[in-house]
């Protein structure tokens, strides 16, 4: 039987998320696309990483993105206070952990309209504490190394993010001044490569359109009861895709940078956050999804 307290801090989970992240768009601040540290020797992986390397997914990014961001963190490792313990470490004295959330469910008796007892399945989001590795003593060296910071020449293609687009199949045509993903016809249209301010630009926006690529029907069937032009639903789906672009970012090692042409959007992100508050960790959940489709298109090791 679910109580009143666990209800309430169900719902205090997404009304302190919601609202911290509220707080960064009304200050005309995203925080998926803060400055954080892309030099750790993790590979310069710049999703949070969970203590066995494992990435976090979902709203799990964004907060974690936020914390590190709020106290200067460099590691993208996050570890539990038993983790630390385990591998012979221990947390600073003093030191305040940060909150991360998982999905979780329980069952409750119910009714069917003839009568019938039945089980009821309902999700709902279970929180733990993590600390990141600046916070915790006596980790493993590789815990702490930096790393070398790559070179990127201006308006040289990123290797790595080339070979990752170019392996998803899709349709990308070249040509014209605006970025945009066609449903109906289903292909990505983008500016011309050297019209973009740098190539870090020319990915993240390619990300981002990618993101909506993966809408499709044939694909994952995103529909979020997008009507028209500038509704709710097509403010949740810009919301998705801009999310989708930071997480596929972190993975191929770039640092995006804040488009100008979506400045507008956030107004409408702040109507569509502040009238929902589980509206952050669903567009998270549908842009992890994303990316990882995408993922999946790539080349799998031979076993």
């Amino acid at each position: 039987m679910t109580t009143t307290t666990d209800q309430t801090t169900r719902t205090d989970i997404y009304t302190r998320v919601t609202s911290r992240i509220v707080e960064e768009l009304e200050r005309g601040t995203r925080p998926w696309l803060k400055p954080w540290n892309a030099e750790h020797a993790a590979g310069r992986i710049t999703r949070p990483l969970r203590h066995n390397g494992q990435k976090y997914s979902g709203i799990n990014i964004i907060t974690l993105w936020m914390s590190a961001e709020m106290s200067g963190f460099v590691s993208p490792f996050w570890l539990t206070f038993n983790q630390a313990r385990e591998l012979g470490a221990f947390v600073k004295k003093g030191e305040h952990g940060s909150p991360v959330v998982y999905a979780s469910k329980f069952t409750k008796k119910d009714k069917t309209e003839a009568g019938d007892e039945i089980d009821q399945e309902i999700p709902f989001l279970k929180q733990y504490t993590v600390f990141n590795a600046d916070q915790v003593e006596g980790l493993p060296g590789y815990f702490y190394e930096l790393a070398k910071a790559v070179q990127t020449q201006p308006l040289q293609r990123i290797e790595q993010a080339e070979r990752f687009f170019a392996n998803t199949k899709a349709d990308i045509r070249y040509g014209g001044n605006r970025a945009y993903y066609a449903f109906e016809a289903d292909y990505v249209r983008m500016p011309p490569f050297e019209t973009f301010r740098d190539s870090e630009s020319h990915a993240a926006t390619l990300a981002h359109e990618l993101t909506h690529w993966t809408r499709h029907t044939s694909r994952l069937n995103r529909e979020l009861g997008r009507k028209k032009w500038g509704d709710e639903g097509y403010a949740m789906e810009e919301l998705v895709a801009e999310l989708g672009s930071a997480f596929l970012c972190a993975d191929l090692h770039i640092t995006p940078e804040v488009r100008e042409d979506h400045a507008s959007y956030i107004e409408s992100w702040l109507k569509v956050l502040k009238e929902d508050k589980r509206a952050v960790f669903q567009a998270a959940s549908y842009a992890s999804r994303a990316v990882d489709f995408l993922h999946g298109l790539q080349p799998q090791p031979a076993a």
